[in-house]
């Protein structure tokens, strides 16, 4: 079984051939991704404009070198994935009707995926991580605690009622100065820093609702900026490092809860796993205090490799093979609508607003 896949949710433009010959472990026979950072750095964020018009310039270009790496001809595909959501509508747009085009050109079946759903289900891709299993998804656009019960099968246990973690540390980077993307450089000025100096809150730490909040951690530090300005280099890293150590505590104490409840609603599970994915997960601080949590619960903890954690076409077409053998590929992809907000899991009630487009989150 080899399917195609097409992602241009957001900022990279990208598409991978993935294999999966019966019981044999599922191979990535190419994973082409070009990002569009240098496009967008100027503004301190993606703009979506800009991006749709990157992802049509180049999407043709990408699939033919993701086919060629591959040594898989366009006949031998067993079918074609494209991420129809959620994200920036015009870069859905271009992804998900370049692989229409294809699907009817070459007759094969198109599978419209969540682009969430891919995120959910790289363990089993990279780790073959058996159901069920807890999934922290942190990214530009979304935090989530998600129970990963099946295929087509999700709870989010909890999620952001306000900024995005990846937002907040865009946001941190952007008010001390710092070039885009955020994290990464945020990260980075963390190292020479002293995570004590600044005493800022981890919020919804203790609470009841197992949801996050990093608007006010955000408004912290730019209080705190404000209040020694102009910042020194020694200033932003103590700041970088302060805010990163709050973040990694907020996150912690949310995790922890989730496991517990892990344990009570899964007894029966033989090997507990909890999988850190999204742009965030990339960040050491942050990991380090999550596998801490997990040898002390229990649980395994599994965080694909950075290249799968962050947008890429190789979840795509994996969460493609997964929906084909499950026979949940779907009958009318090639209607399928462009979707800039799609949940995962439709039945918990959205947290940060809905309305004719759908639940936010």
């Amino acid at each position: 079984m080899r399917v195609l896949g097409i992602e241009t949710s957001c900022d990279e433009t990208a598409a991978s051939v993935v294999a999966l010959d019966g019981v044999a472990a599922p191979e990535i026979l190419s994973n082409i991704v070009l990002s569009q950072i240098e496009e967008h750095a100027a503004f301190g964020g993606v703009v979506p404009e800009i991006a749709a018009r990157a992802h049509v310039e180049a999407l043709d270009g990408i699939v033919e070198a993701a086919l060629a790496d591959s040594a898989v001809s366009l006949d031998e595909v067993d079918a074609v994935a494209a991420t129809a959501g959620p994200g920036l509508v015009g870069g859905l747009i271009v992804g998900l009707m370049t692989a229409k085009a294809i699907a009817a050109a070459a007759n094969k079946p198109l599978i419209a995926v969540n682009h969430l759903e891919g995120h959910a289900l790289t363990a089993r891709l990279t780790d073959g991580l058996d159901f069920p299993y807890l999934l922290l998804l942190v990214s530009g656009g979304h935090t989530q605690i998600v129970a990963v019960r099946g295929v087509g099968d999700y709870q989010r246990w909890a999620t952001t009622i306000d900024d995005a973690l990846g937002e907040a540390f865009d946001k941190t980077a952007k008010m001390l100065g710092l070039p885009y993307p955020g994290g990464p450089n945020v990260e980075k000025a963390a190292v020479s820093g002293d995570a004590g100096r600044f005493v800022f809150p981890r919020p919804m730490k203790g609470s009841a609702q197992p949801d996050f909040s990093f608007s006010g951690l955000k408004t912290a530090v730019r209080q705190a900026a404000t209040a020694i300005a102009p910042l020194s280099d020694q200033d932003v890293a103590d700041i970088c490092a302060s805010f990163q150590a709050a973040v990694a505590d907020a996150l912690g104490d949310r995790v922890a809860r989730a496991l517990a409840r892990f344990r009570q609603e899964f007894p029966h599970t033989a090997r507990p796993a909890l999988v850190v994915a999204g742009g965030v997960a990339a960040n050491r601080t942050i990991k380090g205090t999550l596998e801490a949590l997990c040898l002390e619960a229990g649980f395994a903890f599994v965080a694909p490799p950075q290249k799968l954690c962050t947008d890429n076409a190789a979840m795509i077409a994996w969460a493609g093979i997964e929906r084909l053998r499950a026979g949940m590929a779907g009958e009318n992809a090639a209607d399928f609508v462009p979707r800039s907000r799609w949940p995962l899991d439709s039945v918990s009630a959205p947290l940060v607003g809905s309305g004719r487009r759908g639940a936010k989150a």
